[in-house]
């Protein structure tokens, strides 16, 4: 049986499906955020130290994979508490050029570039060593990716298109026990909401899922993933509502905006502590 319980060290990592919470790790998330926060992006506290605490908590060996870093604020939280456990580095995935509609309206010249910005903002929190930065489409990066992955954080191209492709280039090489995580699933965007439901939330590959803030996740459990399958389906009839007005992928106006924001209320996504994820990951039953 899993034990959420901290440890007396870091360093004593379990390999399995269970989540460690290292003694140490709120004073780590403190700091990561204290550096992070100063990033531009559209990354919430919230979902921040959800990630970090994904990052510290996962017992398997693997890569953090991040797709899409624009100017480095998840790439700058993941990174520190990376440093600060030896988790390895980062690897970075963006093209820095403004590539999805999401970001089009912070584009201020036709050449723009994120790319001088987030390797100044990974130099001024001090952790260039700890990311290994590919400015690269991810399509083209998961041609020839050929490495486990720990934790797949997806927040590059909100289409479906993008998202889908991510998705399916990059998660195959997911550890069991690992965790896959989409930005904005809960904005107006078709991509990280749909693969979420569609190749998640409805798949026993996979285990405990949830959202926090915006942030969709999920555990890769290939061996075990059914019984979870009563928590997948309940979250998934409640998320599944919100497809059918993004499905187009037309922007939202007027009604169909309000109602969109209705059913997206009644999506649980309130922010989760360390303890209680872990819990929810090391469950016996």
């Amino acid at each position: 049986m899993c034990s959420a319980e901290p440890l007396s060290a870091p360093s004593n990592r379990r390999i399995d499906a269970c989540a460690i919470i290292p003694p140490d790790l709120s004073n780590v998330l403190d700091d990561a955020w204290s550096v992070a926060r100063r990033v531009p992006g559209f990354l919430l506290e919230g979902e921040a130290r959800f990630l970090g605490t994904v990052a510290a908590c996962l017992p398997k060996a693997g890569a953090i994979v991040e797709i899409g870093s624009f100017k480095g604020k998840s790439t700058v939280m993941l990174a520190k508490v990376a440093q600060h456990y030896d988790l390895g580095r980062i690897i970075s995935i963006d093209p820095h050029n403004f590539n999805s509609a999401e970001l089009e309206n912070h584009k201020s010249t036709a050449d723009a570039s994120t790319y001088a910005d987030f390797t100044q903002n990974l130099q001024s929190a001090g952790v260039s060593d700890w990311v290994e930065a590919h400015r690269a489409l991810s399509g083209d990066m998961a041609r020839t990716w050929n490495a486990p992955i720990r934790l797949l954080w997806i927040d590059g191209d909100h289409s479906y298109r993008g998202a889908k492709l991510d998705f399916d280039g990059f998660s195959r090489h997911l550890v069991p026990g690992g965790v896959v995580a989409f930005h904005d699933a809960l904005h107006e965007f078709a991509g990280p909401i749909r693969v979420f439901v569609e190749d998640v939330l409805r798949s026993s590959k996979f285990g405990p899922s949830g959202f926090v803030h915006s942030i969709a996740w999920s555990q890769f459990r290939p061996d075990d993933g059914e019984r979870f399958a009563s928590q997948r389906a309940a979250l998934e009839r409640t998320a599944a509502r919100l497809i059918p007005f993004l499905h187009d992928e037309r922007e939202l106006h007027g009604l169909r905006k309000l109602r969109f924001k209705a059913v997206r209320s009644r999506v649980p996504r309130s922010a989760i502590s360390p303890s209680d994820w872990a819990s929810l990951l090391n469950r016996s039953e």
